[in-house]
Parts: C-alpha cells; structure tokens; sequence
C-alpha cells in the first residue's frame, strides 16, 4: 500500500526548502502528497520558532491535526513535528499566550530535528510500525547543509526557485535564537551551487534566490583568517566569497534573474558592489535587514556595526550601483531603546528614503541574552513606535509608487494579472498589476501607468 503523507509548511524560504527536500525524498521512496490532511497516512507539521507570532502559528497548526479540529483524522494516522521549534524546544512545546500551554502532546508520533530532513522515509516507515520514539530523531547540534543533488520537490511556482547556499549563523545578535537552532554558519562550494543554478535554469527556471541565514558570508567560514575584514577590496583572496560565487554563476547562458536575501551589512565589501554592477543577471535588489541606527542600540545588539559604518555602506552601495533598490528591516522597542534612539531611527527613515522597509516590534525570545537585559520596553511603547514608524513608511512608500509613473520596467510575470520587478521579492513585497494576456512565467516589459501604496499599476 503506498503512504500518503500530507505536509504543513511554515516559516521563511530557508524553511520551505527543507519541506522540499523531505517531499523530494518521499516521493523518491514512492510515497505519495495529498492535500487533504484527513486523507493521510501521516501528517508532517514542518514548523518555525523565530518570533511569538511564528511560535503561535505552528502551535495552532500542531494542536489542530493533533486534535483533528480541522478535520476527520484517518484511523491510525500519525503527526510528525519537524522544523526550528521542533529542534529549539527538543520535543517539548513553548509557552505562548493564547495557546494551552507547554505540554507533552501525546498524539505527536514524532518529533525530528534540522539533520533528519534527508532521513525522513525511515522515520516514517517507524512511526507508521509504532517503533519510533517520540523524540529519537532529535539532536542537540545540526551539521547538515543540501548540495546539488539532494532529492527535493519545488513548491515554488516554476518561474522561480531558491538556493540555499550556506546554513546557520556566527553572528552575535542578543535578540536572535537562530544559531542556537540552526548551528554554526557553513557554506556550500561554489562548484555544488553552480551545478543546481544550471539545473534549475535548464529547467525553466527565470528567477534563483540565494538565500541563507547570512549570505554575505558566503565562502569566509573557510577562510584562514580568524575573523575577514568586511571592508576588504578583495575579499576573493583569501577564499571562495559572496562576489567569487556571483561570477561563477554569471557564466550561466540563459535570461534570468539572481536576487540576494538576508545580506548582513558587517560583510560588503568593495568588490561585491562592484561585482553586482557588473553582473548581467544579479539583479539591482538588495535585502540588507539593519536593525537600527542607533550606536546605542547597535552596541547592545551586538550588530558588529555603528551607525557611520551603515551610513557610509549606503552611500557606496547607491554610488556603486546606479538604480540599486535596497530592502530592510528595523526593530523597534528593544530593551534600552530611547525616545533619542527612536528619533534617530526615524529621521534615518526620512531621510535615507529606503526602496522597501520592515518595522518590526521586538520580541522577548527566551534563551537570548537580550530577553534578559533590564530596560525591557512596554508593549504600549513598542506598538506607539511601531505604529508613528509605519505611518512614516507609508508616506514615503505613496511618494516612491508615484515616481515610477510613466517609466518602462522589466518585469516577470507571477500570475494572470500580477508581475514582479526587479525591485519586488517573492511574497515580500509589492506586485505590479498588469493586463492577464501576458504569459505567466516570461519577462516582459510595461509601462507603469498608475501607483498605489506598495503597488503599481502598467501595461
């Protein structure tokens, strides 16, 4: 009898490619999707622990099937937790409010960790015999990175896909958990990134997203040194690099795009601006989370940067490459924020003019060294900043749309009647609405003739 295996997926991009490659496997050892979660065999809740807000979606996600609210559960069907809360938590499940407490879940068959992604067919053939323990398949550390050849199953539309060139994480930040989940940072080679580049591209594929934890660090967790200058010229020569990867995978013949995520701004260097704007598939898109301007609030989050050093990386990155469009994100109300600290966000805000801007309220994570700092900011706080930085962000959002009137962009097409530009990431930000004859999947080129907030409008 084939297994049906159905598959929640939650979390970022880094997440969803796991869920391919355990789909890639399942459907190696012949087993069969379905989804309809009462029609399965087997349930797999891959899920997210970064903030609150993720802890809570894979909760209600897990309580659901494990309870069956949703739907019938098919007689001796099995739930397997898989994904970050499943690794930080080690088969127990956090406290979060609005949700019934930590406790053991007797009807979760199985709980894996980072590394058992690739082991997931065994896994099931145990849960489904009734030898697998709850928590067997769990380790403390993950060592585990995918190479071109691991088996998965695209869950992106068939126009775009993901890379993942590295895993885990060496920075510092007092308010993250990532490393402590997902392990020291460790690259892929650029020859294994390369192979699945041209795979993907002979496949179709019109747009590569390079993503990891922390993609400038691409290739320097084999460098010599102890710690690479992130303001070297060369940052090629001492080891494999961000920039040394982008010309392999410039060499590529084909018509397509590679956009850069999760850049972190302590590791530019010259020669990576200078190796974007000269790449002709790197788009101009970059996605550089900054978390602050503040030096107070810098220090304190332990950024590995001050606010002259990002000023400064701005104004190189625009001048290096003309029409750059920059993405970031902020954090607003960590502990010892100041109504000065705020300020200075907000006049960085105004007058730095970001392409694309994510505010996010500061979230006590349990196991960080910022979720025990004094100074710790009330929620009344955290949401008046949030809301003064957004209403900001949005009047500079309206006067950005409308500068974009009237001139020509060359977009994909994502569905009938919705593109993206170069200046657009997957679900992340806006779309471009164009006329639903144009061929799903194919570059184009439009005129923008309307804007809205995050929107624009062409033909």
């Amino acid at each position: 009898m084939t297994v049906k295996v159905g598959l929640i997926s939650l979390g970022c991009a880094k997440n969803l490619i796991d869920s391919e490659i355990m789909i890639g496997h399942l459907a190696k050892a012949g087993m069969s999707m379905t989804p309809d979660a009462s029609e399965a065999d087997v349930v797999i809740v891959n899920t997210c622990s970064f903030i609150d807000a993720s802890k809570h979606e894979a909760l209600e996600a897990i309580y659901e099937m494990s309870d069956g609210k949703a739907t019938a559960r098919k007689k001796g069907q099995k739930l397997i937790v898989a994904g970050c809360m499943s690794q930080r938590y080690q088969g127990a499940l956090p406290v979060v409010e609005g949700i019934k407490g930590r406790v053991e879940l007797p009807k979760v068959d199985a709980f894996i960790g980072l590394d058992q992604v690739t082991n997931i067919v065994p896994v099931i053939h145990k849960v489904i015999g009734g030898e697998a323990g709850q928590t067997e398949f769990l380790a403390k550390n993950t060592t585990f990175i995918p190479d071109f050849d691991t088996p998965r199953f695209r869950l992106t539309p068939k126009h775009t896909a993901y890379i993942k060139i590295a895993e885990g994480c060496n920075h510092p930040c007092t308010f993250c958990i990532i490393p402590r989940i997902r392990g020291r940072h460790r690259s892929r080679t650029i020859e294994s990134v390369v192979k699945e580049a041209q795979q993907l591209v002979a496949e179709g594929v019109k747009e590569i997203n390079l993503i990891s934890q922390d993609t400038t660090y691409f290739g320097m967790d084999r460098w010599t040194d102890e710690r690479p200058n992130p303001r070297s010229k060369v940052d090629s020569s001492k080891g494999e690099s961000l920039a040394s990867l982008l010309r392999a995978l410039d060499s590529i013949k084909g018509d397509f795009w590679i956009r850069l995520l999760y850049t972190h701004p302590a590791h530019w260097s010259d020669e990576l601006i200078a190796t974007i704007a000269a790449s002709k598939h790197v788009v101009r898109y970059v996605d550089i989370p900054l978390q602050h301007i503040s030096d107070n609030m810098l220090k304190s989050m332990q950024r590995e940067t001050d606010g002259n050093y990002i000023r400064d990386l701005i104004q190189r990155m625009r001048a290096g490459i003309p029409d750059i469009v920059i993405r970031t994100t902020f954090i607003v109300g960590f502990p010892g924020e100041t109504d000065a600290d705020f300020q200075e966000l907000l006049d960085f805000l105004a007058t730095t003019r970001f392409d694309r801007v994510g505010i996010f309220k500061y979230s006590k994570e349990e196991g960080t060294r910022a979720a025990k700092m004094e100074e710790q900011v009330s929620d009344k706080v955290k949401a008046d900043r949030h809301d003064r930085a957004m209403k900001l962000l949005q009047k500079l959002s309206k006067e950005r749309s409308k500068a974009f009137v009237g001139k020509k962009l060359k977009v994909l097409v994502e569905a009938p009647g919705k593109a993206r530009s170069e200046g657009d990431a997957m679900e992340i930000d806006g779309v471009v609405f164009v006329p639903p004859s144009l061929p799903v999947g194919k570059f184009v080129e439009v005129t923008v003739t309307g804007a809205k907030e995050y929107d624009l409008i062409a033909e």
